[in-house]
């Protein structure tokens, strides 16, 4: 039930072990709540914070995304799990697809909404227990998530993957540093139940042509590919946190509960090519993505925009000029 994954060296169980608990080890004090699908890597993560940071857990989180009997069952198991170590749990399900149409609308669309619902569920629950959600993404899925933006064209933003932060709410991925095969030592060495989803195994899904074609096809035309990609990511996500840092010396304020302010004098001067780099991290700051038609338009209009001018944005964010800042609004008048 182990996979070697893109690394070749399949790690002894005692060195895995050391490795998961140095990660969770890492993790800052906190309030957690464990997003745990039941798959092997997820209960890798629940076994070990309760061996770790037990005390720490606000409850387990589960989904059922309605797919079959898999599915059940693995919500089944981490609930069964949890409740066996007397750790609270949460249960949620998916709603289904209304009609036939949306059902048949492809892999990515099914894989958005089902996302969509696990996330608001867990966003639901997080914010009801006064917790920060932590999943189980090991360094494989971060490698996988840097080569699917590649493929899709992703600027520097994107290719940070995992790496990113995402305003407004913190997840922690304590895993994201451990390859997959030492993961599975770890759930070898202890003996871990899980259910394996048999959706992992369809090439129907991006992901899963990713992993299971593309990288290691990628892996013997080009060996250490897999890790390039993921110093890509390192590179891409440092490149963020600059930006990051450069908008708050700018003075970036809130201009309400949907709309961040800059002042205008702090960027007089600025051209095209400093705007696309301004613009994505300030619509950010108030949960708005812009996307590469939105950032040039906005580039190419920022230095020459008057008093009261303004431009909207795909998703309902707007752009607008005052007489002393540039004001991004993520919601519609």
């Amino acid at each position: 039930m182990t996979r070697a994954g893109y690394f070749s060296r399949v790690p002894k169980q005692s060195e895995a072990v050391m490795a998961v608990h140095r990660s969770l080890d890492a993790l800052p004090r906190g309030r957690w709540l464990l997003a745990v699908s039941g798959g092997r890597d997820s209960m890798v993560l629940l076994h070990a914070m309760a061996e770790r940071r037990g005390r720490e857990l606000a409850a387990v989180a589960t989904f059922d995304h309605g797919t079959g009997s898999a599915a059940r069952r693995a919500a089944a198991l981490v609930e069964q799990t949890a409740l066996a170590r007397e750790l609270p749990v949460v249960v949620g399900s998916a709603v289904p697809s209304p009609t036939a149409a949306d059902a048949a609308r492809g892999e990515a669309n099914r894989e958005a909404r089902w996302r969509e619902q696990r996330w608001t569920f867990l966003r639901g629950w997080a914010a009801e227990l006064r917790a920060t959600v932590v999943t189980a993404h090991t360094r494989d899925d971060q490698i996988e998530t840097v080569l699917l933006r590649l493929l899709r064209g992703s600027g520097v933003r994107g290719l940070a993957g995992m790496r990113a932060p995402t305003e407004g709410e913190r997840v922690e991925r304590p895993l994201l540093t451990v390859p997959r095969t030492e993961v599975a030592a770890y759930a070898a060495a202890q003996r871990l139940e899980w259910i394996e989803d048999p959706s992992n195994a369809s090439r129907e899904f991006a992901r899963n042509r990713a992993r299971l074609d593309l990288l290691p096809a990628l892996e013997r035309v080009a060996p250490g590919f897999g890790e390039w990609c993921w110093a890509l990511g390192e590179r891409a996500a440092s490149w963020r946190a600059g930006v990051a840092e450069l908008v708050d010396a700018l003075g970036v304020t809130r201009a309400g509960p949907d709309a961040v302010a800059l002042d205008a004098k702090r960027v007089q001067g600025l051209g095209p090519a400093e705007w696309a780099v301004l613009w994505p991290e300030l619509a950010s700051r108030c949960g708005l993505a812009m996307d590469r038609r939105g950032i040039e338009r906005a580039s190419e209009w920022a230095p020459h925009a008057a008093s009261g001018a303004e431009i909207q944005l795909a998703g309902g964010g707007r752009i607008g000029r005052t007489r002393g800042k540039f004001v991004v609004y993520c919601r519609p008048q």
